[in-house]
């Protein structure tokens, strides 16, 4: 018997999402056992995305994706901080500010 289309695509859904989390683990290893600073802005930045489309994802229950929520957010106040100095974010006025200034 073979599957029909919703189970194969939900087959390769799940898949994928298997190997974006493996994918994303390889990254916090590699986050680990790097020392340049901008290497480790980026791995950091490529983490919180990677853990931002898991948590976007079906085929995880409810508290994984919960987790995955909060995973991100960790990991994205950590690249902030790794950031070079023009690229960190600013709240408030000097966010709006620094994007006039970048399009003008």
């Amino acid at each position: 018997m073979t599957p029909t289309t919703s189970q194969a695509d939900s087959l390769a859904m799940s898949r994928a999402c298997a190997a974006l989390w493996m994918a994303t683990l390889a990254l916090m290893t590699a986050f680990m056992q790097n020392t340049a600073p901008a290497h480790r802005y980026l791995i950091a930045r490529k983490i919180a995305r990677n853990l931002g489309t898991l948590n976007e994802q079906d085929c995880f229950t409810t508290e994984a994706r919960m987790i995955f929520s909060n995973l991100s957010r960790h990991w994205q106040v950590k690249a902030d901080q790794l950031a070079p100095n023009e690229e960190r974010p600013r709240g408030g006025i000097g966010l709006a500010a620094g994007m006039l200034a970048k399009a003008s």
